[in-house]
């Protein structure tokens, strides 16, 4: 699987480290704005080819599949483009700015008959499919809460991506969408949606805090914030058990399982012989060369719920893009 990168950050150096020591995955081109970043970024990684114009990028009859990996202002822009030259996508998280955006996009992918599926590595993850599947085998009996943070230090300066809305900057689209995805990935998509949150002067979240409901009780607790370091853990309450997840819950190592009735609580692992970025490549090869247009891991529908689920946090919160201006 020979893939084209888009953008040059933090992020796609991660996944290009990670896709360059698979054995049937390389990556063999970048795109950046600035041809210098691009051949910078491709020297760094043995990287045959840079462009400094993605549509070149597109063009490249070498590219099997494009993985999106700008600011998420930009993810539209560059996933449409990758899909209108034919090529199918791995998109960063969050999908897009907002739901609209996210329907447009899957949208223009189902008219054009190819693949699309948003990078949720969580969902790719063996240890965390092991611990959906404990779930819905009853293993802690109905689930009733869902507890899950993600903070980190900062502070962030006015002038950074973080506090920028016009790169769709704050807490919740950066960090939210893993504790939302997470609770959904058990739950599905919630009834109710209350959440409070401090802005900054730019109008962008800096600490926020979300309660969601769902028809049969169950209720998840989450928080995100971009001003101190949380633990970063989860915790899954059910009538029959608990499972804790530890600090890294989007890519854990292990949960312990604790179910009721006096049983000792038991270290849950998964070997793989990949780890990191690696099982959602994986994932998008599985499904390439099977010929499906979306992931069962990662459904384009599941998605869509969760960019619905944060713009109803963000109109309670009272953070507004650009991006959501009726057209």
């Amino acid at each position: 699987m020979r893939w084209g990168v888009v953008a040059t950050g933090g992020i796609a150096e991660r996944f290009t480290r990670d896709v360059q020591e698979m054995e049937d995955a390389q990556v063999v081109a970048v795109a950046s704005r600035a041809e210098e970043s691009a051949r910078a970024f491709a020297d760094r990684f043995s990287i045959p080819r840079a462009y400094g114009n993605r549509t070149e990028m597109f063009a490249d009859a070498d590219v099997d599949v494009v993985y999106v990996a700008t600011p998420h202002s930009g993810h539209l822009a560059a996933a449409s483009a990758a899909l209108d030259a034919g090529k199918p996508v791995l998109c960063e998280k969050p999908f897009t700015m907002n739901a609209r955006e996210a329907r447009e996009l899957v949208a223009l992918a189902r008219e054009r008959g190819l693949f699309l599926m948003e990078a949720m590595w969580t969902y790719c993850d063996p240890v965390v499919r092991r611990l959906v599947e404990l779930v819905r085998d009853g293993a802690i009996g109905e689930v009733q809460s869902v507890q899950a943070d993600f903070g980190i230090a900062g502070p962030f300066p006015a002038g950074h991506r973080m506090r920028d809305p016009k790169l769709g900057g704050g807490a919740l689209l950066d960090l939210g969408v893993y504790p939302v995805s997470f609770a959904q990935l058990l739950l599905g998509e919630p009834e109710r949606v209350q959440a409070d949150a401090r802005l900054s002067p730019e109008g962008v979240d800096l600490n926020t805090g979300m309660l969601l409901g769902w028809k049969g009780g169950a209720v998840a607790a989450l928080t995100c914030g971009i001003e101190g370091r949380s633990g970063t853990r989860a915790t899954v309450t059910g009538t029959r058990g608990r499972i804790d997840v530890p600090s890294g819950f989007f890519a854990p190592g292990s949960f312990v399982l604790h179910r009721e009735g006096g049983a000792e609580p038991e270290v849950v692992t998964v070997e793989s012989p990949l780890h990191g970025m690696q099982h959602e490549a994986a994932e998008v090869a599985s499904c390439l060369a099977s010929g499906a247009l979306e992931s069962s891991l990662v459904p384009l529908s599941g998605t869509l719920a969760v960019m619905r689920t944060l713009d109803a946090v963000r109109s309670r919160i009272g953070v507004h893009y650009a991006q959501d201006a009726p057209r």
